[in-house]
């Protein structure tokens, strides 16, 4: 196999063809295709012609057959009214199912009490046997609302009804199984009982489906199922008046056998594409003359596209055949084309060193055009150089516009940035000075005469604006200051008590919040210590709180101090509306804010986040905390 793959990488001829062959197949196979899809949809448009051809017979048989009854019980009902004898209602019975062979069964039965001999309950009942005709009074039973008495009466005209004969062993036997044609008797316009002419669906299934011609595939069948849906002729004689078509179907993955159930009992015509017993089938429908049935004839696609998959297979066996022979006509046909080109090798040589059309790489097959490519790479080897060299020069440059281009849009960025960092900053500082001016102003025309409790209203207000600005300043001069980190933070090796710093800043917080209610937390003992910055972690913790104070509902604000490994964690969680998804990415960015207008200068978390991570810890924010904010300082205990 590997010497049949090497001798078609060194012949051009077989790479040719081969290639000429790939071109052919898929417009050969693209034709095919089309024909085929042709094809298979014609046979199946004719399959769905004969099988309408085929059910429109059968149904102009079942039709006569059911005409028969019909026209033995119109005829005769007019003698049974006006005849209303016991001795004559079973001469009628009987001479109706003797006159007709197709009919299996006749009664007559009478409203309560029309016969005063015979009580409540008088019902004739002539039945066809194998050898003989037998009439007899029924036994007295409650036949008022049997389907075929009650139908009729209540409908006040013929009906066709379908029923278990419950005289008979419904459950082992489909003998049991009738179709009767009820119409109902009047006497001077007055209801006195219904005739009822019977034929068994055995018979009817029998005569259906016996004849060969009547069923234009093997597989093919004919069902029928009645308003409910209910199966009153199908193969599986199991299904017949215990099942409907819509049992044992799913909505979801079964919505074409409910949509075919649906078009039956609602007595529609046409044909349908359905999975029945998982397998594709056509099935062509109709309803039944005179009845609420429908009459469907099922063909299995199996069935139908039987010669056609016979064909396909034979196709397949001729295009593959077809396929090898033009690969062997092609290979030798390009053999003697490129016979040529092997005069014009020593002529390229000669101009190796001018031409320079285009980039050629060297070709690693021994082949004629495999030793006509590389002589021409040989050839554009000195160009290549020289381009190069301009090609390099030129992305320098590129290079260095780029940088130079970032560079300008960095300082524009820069100066916009610093424009509107000024415009915050004025604006943060100007508001709590206007207020702590106005109440000064107030407090010094007031001459000692304002009331206690409002005076120290406004003096809670200018100390709350007083340390506001106190904290503007203090983050102000954190993000200015310059120099090393040994410089910035020289005081880092203060012993720090975990549970002191954490308490002096809960009650820093009380002194801004007066009415607010932390929850203090902690898993490590009173003389539990780190080394770091207490100036800059109590600034930072500070910072935290004063964010859940102003921003939380204020009730539920946790400080929990505890230890995780080698590290040790100050937690502040508080419950409210959060932060959004989308803002969480901005959250410890230098100057930024939710919007120009609100309170901060947008330095308060980065620079807390820049404290703790130059003492060798983080701070972070809890994504996995959904009632409102979480955030966690981590340090190591040395």
């Amino acid at each position: 196999m590997s010497s049949i793959v090497q001798h078609i990488r060194q012949s051009l001829s077989w790479k040719l063809g081969l290639g000429i062959l790939l071109m052919a197949v898929p417009i050969s196979l693209l034709s095919l295709g089309i024909l085929f899809v042709q094809s298979r949809n014609i046979l199946k448009k004719e399959a769905m012609e004969h099988a309408n051809s085929v059910l429109n017979a059968t149904m102009q048989s079942l039709n006569r057959y059911m005409d028969i009854v019909e026209t033995a019980t119109d005829v005769n009902d007019w003698e049974v009214t006006e005849n209303l004898q016991p001795d004559s209602l079973l001469g009628y019975s009987r001479y109706i199912v003797m006159l007709n062979g197709q009919i299996d069964g006749c009664s007559i039965s009478m409203e309560p009490d029309m016969f005063p001999k015979y009580g409540r309950y008088f019902s004739v009942y002539t039945v066809r046997e194998p050898d003989t005709v037998t009439t007899v009074i029924e036994e007295k039973y409650e036949y008022f609302d049997k389907v075929w008495y009650k139908t009729p009466r209540q409908q006040e005209k013929p009906s066709w009804v379908v029923y278990y004969d419950e005289s008979d062993s419904l459950a082992l036997t489909l003998d049991g199984m009738i179709a009767s044609y009820s119409k109902p008797l009047y006497k001077d316009k007055r209801f006195v009982g219904v005739i009822s002419t019977d034929l068994s669906l055995t018979r009817l299934s029998k005569m259906i489906t016996s004849a060969d011609s009547l069923l234009p595939y093997p597989d093919a069948y004919y069902m029928m199922i009645g308003e409910d849906g209910r199966y009153l002729l199908t193969p599986d004689s199991c299904l017949l008046f215990t099942h409907t078509i819509f049992d044992d179907a799913n909505p979801k993955t079964n919505a074409d056998i409910f949509a075919l159930g649906y078009e039956m009992t609602n007595g529609k015509q046409g044909n349908m594409r359905v999975f029945l017993n998982g397998k594709p089938c056509l099935v062509s429908y109709q309803p039944v003359q005179g009845t609420k049935w429908s009459l469907a004839l099922v063909c299995p696609d199996r069935s139908i596209l039987m010669s056609y998959n016979r064909l396909g297979n034979i196709i397949v066996v001729i295009i593959i055949a077809g396929m090898l022979m033009t690969l062997l006509l092609c290979s030798v046909s390009v053999r003697q084309a490129i016979l040529p080109i092997n005069k014009l090798t020593g002529r390229l040589h000669r101009i190796s060193a001018g031409q320079y059309d285009e980039q050629i790489p060297r070709s690693i097959h021994n082949d004629v055009v495999g030793r006509l490519q590389n002589s021409f790479a040989t050839m554009q080897e000195s160009l290549n150089r020289h381009v190069s060299d301009i090609q390099q020069m030129n992305a320098e440059a590129e290079i260095r516009n780029e940088e130079l281009a970032k560079a300008s849009e960095l300082a524009r960025e820069a100066d916009r940035q610093k424009s509107l960092f000024i415009q915050n900053v004025s604006h943060q500082i100007r508001t709590p000075l206007n207020i702590i001016m106005g109440f000064a102003q107030v407090l010094k025309e007031s001459n000692g005469l304002m009331p206690e409790e409002e005076s120290s209203s406004i003096t809670d207000m200018m100390r709350y604006n007083a340390q506001m600005l106190n904290r503007m300043v203090l983050m102000l001069f954190d993000s200015s200051a310059r120099g090393t980190m040994e410089e910035l933070y020289a005081d880092r090796n203060d012993v720090v008590s975990c549970n002191e710093v954490a308490t002096e800043c809960i009650e820093y917080t009380y002194k801004l919040f007066p009415g607010l209610d932390i929850k203090f937390i902690t898993d490590v003992p009173d003389d539990f210590s780190i080394t770091t910055s207490h100036l800059y972690l109590m600034r930072s913790i500070r910072e935290l709180l004063y964010n859940s104070a102003k921003y939380s509902d204020g009730k539920n604000i946790t400080v929990w101090v505890t230890e995780m490994g080698s590290n040790v964690q100050f937690v502040v969680q508080d419950t409210g509306p959060g932060i959004e998804e989308d803002e969480v990415g901005r959250l410890f960015e230098f100057f930024a804010k939710v919007n120009d207008i609100s309170e901060g200068l947008g330095l308060g978390l980065p620079l807390a986040r820049r404290h703790i991570r130059n003492f060798g810890g983080d701070l972070f924010f809890d994504l996995d905390y959904k009632d409102g904010c979480r955030f966690i300082i981590e340090l190591p205990k040395k």
